[in-house]
């Protein structure tokens, strides 16, 4: 529960969603294009993408506790400071930065450690289910917080978001454990007396350079760059201010996020639970394919009621349910042992593709006008990583421990 509320008001759920709920408004107090707006998501990207490898080693050597609560505290305090002092856009940018380095470990990644260490049986189940904690938090908190944008401003909206983080983190504080062992409890599905063997955790680089040698590691890269790329970096930025060119108003907007997000819980809970009994790659292929399909969908739909509700069911669906199979396949290729510290570089590509999507429409917006080709762009690319999912090879490198 400590995880799943821990996700609920992290990084990915708060500020990636936040932010598209600030583009408008922090843009017309400024005076900033889009474009200068959008890229401070891009800089929050690229700090998660760097921080992400190293994210996986401190989770490996020090336990996700003392990780993920400084991270909260840093995390809080560097949101109220966006509230308070953004005066220049050299200090949103830098804000946004220290946002992203930190905030990875309030996402899922984060907590991932954690589950594997607690389950041995049922863990794709759990990860869909800590996977829609983001859902959730999109549900509850994005419609709260378009509405104070539009009664009180984005300012105090950003206060909302840090003292979200400040409750989060005393949670995380009182009741979060690394371990089954420091209840005196055994793991999930473990029988009595199963001792999983400790393992020296890999540096970054060693984990990279292990890696890089398989095929494996470089298509679940790949797919996660246009998972980002087709999510956080285009939808989570931009969907609210694309809504706006067509006269739709930002709390009717976020409500279509929120949508959104009720149908994310109902897929990636779903998936999570067929990611254990049926084969990943299968999986991340429909996934992929229907988000493609959904996004070339999106421009065509006009941007009315029926049109709009279409594309949120579908889209909503697979937002996050490619998270448990592509963690599915990391482990089962690499071991449950070294697949989080190679899950911080496929994330660090899931990011660097946020940060690309999120520069490149704001651009597009401002050059042309129109968010079309970025919708339509995006929805190829994710179709074309639906066909690579499936060439993922199955030959694990690492044995994973026997099934309970």
């Amino acid at each position: 529960m400590a995880a799943f509320l821990g996700v609920m008001a992290g990084f990915g759920s708060l500020v990636v969603f936040t932010f598209s709920v600030f583009l408008k408004p922090v843009g017309a107090e400024f005076g900033w294009s889009r474009e200068a707006v959008s890229s401070a998501f891009g800089f929050a990207a690229i700090s998660v993408a760097v921080a992400s490898p190293k994210l996986g080693h401190l989770l490996d050597r020090l336990g996700p506790r003392r990780v993920i609560i400084p991270c909260y505290a840093i995390y809080g305090l560097a949101l109220c400071s966006l509230a308070l002092l953004t005066s220049h856009i050299a200090q949103f940018y830098a804000t946004f930065a220290i946002i992203g380095l930190v905030g990875n470990a309030t996402t899922q990644m984060g907590y991932s450690r954690a589950v594997s260490t607690w389950f041995d049986a049922r863990r794709g189940t759990v990860l869909g289910a800590l996977s829609a904690a983001n859902a959730t938090g999109q549900l509850v908190f994005l419609p709260l917080l378009a509405g104070m944008v539009e009664r009180h401003g984005w300012r105090a909206a950003a206060l909302v978001v840090s003292g979200a983080a400040a409750i989060v983190f005393a949670v995380v504080l009182v009741f979060m454990r690394d371990r089954p062992e420091d209840l005196g409890l055994l793991p999930y599905g473990r029988a009595t007396g199963d001792v999983t063997p400790r393992m020296r955790p890999m540096a970054p680089v060693e984990a990279l350079r292990y890696a890089a040698r398989s095929r494996a590691f470089w298509i679940l890269a790949g797919t996660f760059f246009v998972c980002g790329a087709s999510t956080n970096g285009l939808i989570g930025t931009h969907l609210i201010a694309a809504c706006h060119d067509y006269g739709i108003a930002e709390v009717r907007s976020a409500r279509l996020l929120a949508m959104m997000g009720i149908f994310d819980i109902i897929g990636t809970t779903a998936s999570g639970w067929l990611t254990d009994r049926i084969d990943p790659r299968k999986l991340l292929f429909a996934y992929y394919g229907l988000r493609g399909l959904s996004l070339i969908y999106l421009p065509f739909a006009n941007f009315t009621f029926f049109g709009l509700s279409l594309f949120a069911v579908f889209y909503g669906l697979d937002w996050i349910a490619t998270v448990p199979p592509t963690l599915a396949v990391a482990n089962r290729t690499f071991g449950i042992k070294k697949a989080p510290i190679l899950f911080g570089w496929i994330s660090a590509s899931h990011q660097i593709g946020a940060a690309s999507a999120a520069f490149f429409a704001g651009a597009s917006r401002t050059g042309t006008g129109s968010y079309l080709q970025s919708f339509v762009i995006a929805g190829f690319v994710a179709v074309a990583a639906a066909f690579l999912a499936l060439m993922i090879g199955t030959k694990r490198q690492e044995a994973a421990p026997a099934a309970a």
